[in-house]
C-alpha cells in the first residue's frame, strides 16, 4: 500500500489537489491555514488584511521576540477594522478552508496542527475524508495513531495544548506501528529550525511513547527547515515528512 503523507500545507491548494495522485491514500498532519508566511510577507490572512508592511513590521517584531509589543501593534491594527477581531479572522480561515478541502484529495486521513481550529473543519469536510486526534485506524494492515494540535508557545497560535492534555491523547493512542502528530518528540535536531534560527517546541510525551511502544515510523511536520530531516530511535524511524507549502511534494510511505 502506498500511502502519501503532507504537512504545513499553509495554503497551498492548487499543489493539495495534486498530493494523493498514485496513492492509495493521503495523510495530512495539518496545519492548512496561512495567517502569516515569514518567507512572502505579503501572503497571508494578516498582509491580506492589512498590507505587507504592516506584516513586514508584526513579523519583525516576533522574530525578535518582542511578543509584547507584536500584540500591541496587532491589537492597534484590529481596532481600524472597528468590532472584534475574530469575526475579521473567521471569514478568512472559512474561505480559505473552503478551497483547500475542495482540493483535498480522498480518501484522507487528517489531524490538525497548531494554527488550525478545530471546530471550523466540519463544515468542509467531504465524503472520503476522516479526522482523528488522539485515536486509530488501520491502513494496509497496520495501526495508525493520530495526535494533532501543538504545545503552548508565545506564538498564542489555535490549537496550542497543554502539556497534560497532550500526553492524554499520546496515551489514549496507545502503541502503534505508525504515530502521526503535527510536532515532533522533543529531539533537538529535529526542532531546530536553521532558518528561522530558534528552537520549536517538541514532545516529551512522543519521546517517552517512542521509547515504550517502539513504533516503525514515526512522522510529523511543523519545523519547515530542520537541523534534520530524520532519526532512528532504537527501532523507530522519526521522520519530517517536509513542508508542503514550500516543496508541493508529498513524503511515500510504502507498508
Amino acid at each position: 500500500m502506498r500511502i502519501h503523507v503532507v504537512s504545513d500545507v499553509h495554503g497551498r491548494a492548487e499543489a493539495l489537489r495534486g498530493a494523493g495522485d498514485g496513492a492509495d491514500a493521503l495523510i495530512c498532519l495539518g496545519d492548512l491555514i496561512l495567517f502569516i508566511d515569514y518567507s512572502d510577507h505579503a501572503q497571508g490572512i494578516f498582509a491580506e488584511l492589512f498590507g505587507q508592511e504592516n506584516a513586514d513590521r508584526f513579523i519583525a517584531l516576533r522574530t525578535r521576540k518582542r511578543f509584547d509589543e507584536a500584540r500591541e501593534f496587532s491589537r492597534s491594527l484590529w481596532a481600524g477594522l472597528g468590532g472584534e477581531a475574530w469575526p475579521h479572522i473567521e471569514r478568512a480561515v472559512d474561505r480559505q478552508y473552503a478551497e483547500l478541502f475542495e482540493a483535498m484529495p480522498s480518501p484522507a486521513y487528517l489531524t490538525y496542527g497548531n494554527v488550525d481550529i478545530p471546530r471550523m473543519w466540519g463544515a468542509h469536510l467531504r465524503d472520503g475524508h476522516r479526522v482523528l486526534d488522539g485515536e486509530t485506524t488501520e491502513l494496509g494492515g497496520l495501526t495508525f495513531g493520530f495526535v494533532g494540535g501543538g504545545l503552548r508557545t508565545e506564538y498564542r497560535t489555535p490549537y496550542e495544548l497543554d502539556d497534560e492534555a497532550y500526553a492524554a491523547k499520546v496515551k489514549a493512542v496507545g502503541a502503534v506501528d505508525v504515530l502521526c502528530c503535527h510536532i515532533p518528540p522533543a529531539v533537538p535536531e529535529l526542532l531546530y529550525d536553521t532558518v528561522a534560527r530558534r528552537f520549536e517546541r517538541g514532545s516529551e510525551a512522543i519521546l517517552d511513547a517512542i521509547h515504550r511502544t517502539r513504533p516503525k515510523y514515526v512522522l510529523f511536520g511543523h519545523v519547515h527547515q530542520p537541523l534534520a530531516s530524520r532519526i532512528r530511535i532504537g527501532r523507530t524511524e522519526c521522520v519530517n515528512v517536509g513542508h508542503f507549502r514550500a516543496s508541493g511534494v508529498p513524503y511515500v510511505l510504502s507498508v
